[in-house]
């Protein structure tokens, strides 16, 4: 048996689960996204996190509204909030305990 593994960017130990923290800095240096493709690669990135990230879709809402078919592209402060927020959660999410 192996006493540590990365599994889809997850850790896995005896300790228990937790974030690849090779990932942090990619995240931590991430820009504004300036389009709805770049809105939406985020989204993708973060969601795989968000078992790790406590009210992810409330966070994650301002951001996702740049998604809706139609909708007009305009980055404002709520916008920059919610990606300043979750780049933060990504980068500082608890482990999940493995049960004892």
């Amino acid at each position: 048996m192996v006493p540590q593994g990365i599994i889809l960017g997850h850790i896995i130990s005896s300790q228990g689960i937790e974030m690849d923290k090779a990932k942090f800095e990619l995240i931590v240096k991430l820009p504004s996204p300036t389009t709805v493709k770049g809105v939406r690669q985020f989204l993708g990135h973060a969601g795989f996190y968000r078992r790790f990230i406590k009210d992810f879709s409330k966070l994650a809402r301002p951001l996702c509204e740049l998604l809706v078919k139609d909708a007009e592209f305009i980055w404002d402060d709520r916008c920059q909030w919610s990606f300043e927020e979750l780049k933060l959660l990504l980068t500082t999410a608890p482990i999940v305990r493995a049960p004892n």
